[in-house]
């Protein structure tokens, strides 16, 4: 299916959808906009809304509005199909769950064994084989009922391909921008979901970060992102990096649809060593931690290696460290003395890694290319297409590498996890009793550049510990260096989602701080 081709005879517009007995007006439009997920569920529950409608708002907006921000890489010709079969089974009192009819948008490199490919942006894998089956997290989206309206570009190879990429750029897909200011990037590698759901394209939307790939295009888009500690949420049937730092998560307009998403996403899978980990969270309702008040009487580590970078962020994290000391919150400021100390350390272990993984999932796919060096092979061939911009030196680094019984890998691998974890995160919470801790997640986003790359701002995120760890992070939009959006993020020790979302609620709420974007052409 050629891009954007997904309305077919089903095409109509937005002003002569059925709304139920009604009429999606103006009004309408503006209230789904940004609706939450119990918003939109409360309406279905009541007969004021169907999915079909709601599918077929979405691929309306997604026709007119994405084309300025080139978020959608692929739209699911069956969408309207699967929504007029939730609408069917709503009817036959056969509802299941807060998901139900819900169109939701998922990154490329995720497995859907249905009309929609999946590439992780390559065109390398444009004729492959069609996965087997769904990735596990997709099948979870389908028993839930949700709609599955489209898949997301993103930085091509989830950012894993070239030392001087750009982010949410893809042979693919093409560039991804900024629905604030087009111009300006929209982070990677999770661009396109970010930018999509920035854009109410979408209800909710799924991300994967080994590094920064939700959280970076989360708040840079002013969404909120959750990045789970690694074993919550399976990856098999995603387009691996690494097996230790490697996961799914929530992107969304609201911690309380990122709270519903990660109900659903969290699962134990056979194929999938990491979530047999831990189990006590399979009880847990996430919902339960949307507590306004949650802040009072918490103690929140402030990460200060942090401040001092930018003044435009330190002057939004300032306002909003006050925002949570006027909820009743206690700050304690933290320093990390290993924070410098693994980065080398974490490339080399990714460098390995990817070979390693990548190469089974290549075997599993099936098709013609089997290896990394076949990729390479693919994307030397193919230069004016996939080597325009920039090159694959770390694709033909990991190539290179041997495999995961590698002395050089095991050493770099326990720097990674003592300085993240037993020497870093860990020994914060526990030396100062912490509840969490609380970063900017960004500086302000910066211009798209084809000569030199993602030159960035000037400004690193705080991504990488937690990223590193395997331990949850969490994004909520805190304010804006003019227009262009900042985040803050809440990470703690593993497995501590509950806490973190009930500190990212009880922000999210005293602040209010994500506003539609403009879709500005640029900034003067």
């Amino acid at each position: 299916m050629k891009r954007r081709e997904f309305l077919g005879s089903a095409a109509t517009a937005v002003a002569g959808m059925a709304l139920g007995s009604s009429v999606l007006g103006q009004r309408a439009v503006r209230s789904f906009e940004e609706a939450t997920v119990s918003e939109l569920s409360a309406m279905m529950a009541k007969g004021q809304l169907t999915s079909e409608a709601l599918t077929s708002f979405y691929l309306a907006r997604i026709r007119t509005i994405d084309p300025k921000i080139n978020s959608i890489i692929e739209v699911n010709p069956d969408a309207l199909t699967i929504a007029r079969e939730r609408d069917r089974e709503r009817r036959n009192k056969k509802h299941k769950g807060p998901l139900h009819g819900i169109p939701v948008v998922i990154k490329d490199n995720i497995d859907t064994a249905d009309k929609m490919k999946t590439t992780a942006g390559s065109l390398a894998l444009m004729d492959a084989p069609v996965p087997k089956e769904d990735a596990f997290i997709v099948k979870k989206l389908r028993e839930a009922g949700a709609v599955i309206i489209a898949k997301t570009n993103l930085s091509e190879w989830a950012n894993f391909r070239d030392e001087t990429s750009i982010s949410g750029w893809s042979g693919r897909g093409g560039q991804t921008r900024n629905p604030y200011i087009l111009d300006r990037n929209a982070c990677g590698s999770s661009s396109g979901t970010g930018a999509a759901i920035a854009a109410n394209l979408a209800a909710v939307g799924i991300g994967t970060e080994t590094d920064g790939s939700i959280l970076c295009p989360s708040s840079i888009n002013g969404i909120v992102g959750l990045k789970p500690t690694v074993g919550l949420v399976s990856r098999s049937g995603i387009i691996p990096i690494s097996a230790t730092q490697d996961t799914a998560g929530p992107m969304c307009r609201s911690v309380a649809d990122a709270a519903v998403l990660l109900n659903i996403l969290k699962g134990t899978d056979s194929n999938d060593a990491a979530t047999k980990t831990y189990n006590s969270w399979l009880e847990k309702d996430y919902r339960n931690s949307l507590r306004p008040d949650a802040l009072r009487g918490a103690r929140i580590g402030v990460a200060r290696d942090y401040w001092g970078r930018n003044a435009t962020v330190d002057k939004a994290m300032n306002a909003a460290l006050e925002a949570i000391k006027k909820q009743g919150a206690e700050l304690i400021d933290v320093k990390f003395p290993n924070l410098n100390k693994f980065g080398d350390a974490e490339f080399l272990v990714l460098k390995y890694e990817f070979k390693d993984g990548l190469e089974k999932y290549l075997r599993g796919r099936g098709g013609k290319h089997q290896t990394l060096s076949d990729l390479v092979k693919f994307n030397n061939d193919n230069a004016a297409r996939e080597l325009k911009y920039f090159g694959q030196s770390i694709m033909e680094a990991s190539a290179k590498l041997g495999d995961l019984n590698t002395k050089e890998y095991l050493d770099a691998l326990e720097t990674c996890r003592r300085f993240s974890q037993k020497e870093g995160i860990d020994e914060a919470v526990e030396k100062n009793r912490l509840d969490a801790i609380v970063a900017p997640s960004n500086g302000p986003t910066w211009l798209i550049d084809t000569v030199s790359g993602d030159c960035g701002s000037g400004y690193v995120g705080s991504s990488s510990m937690p990223a590193v760890a395997g331990y949850p992070n969490i994004t909520v939009p805190a304010g804006f260096a003019k227009e262009l959006p900042i985040g803050i993020s809440f990470f703690g020790k593993a497995w501590t989602e509950e806490t973190l979302i009930k500190f990212a609620y009880a922000f999210e709420q005293a602040t209010k701080a994500r506003r539609k974007p403009k879709f500005m052409p640029t900034y003067a």
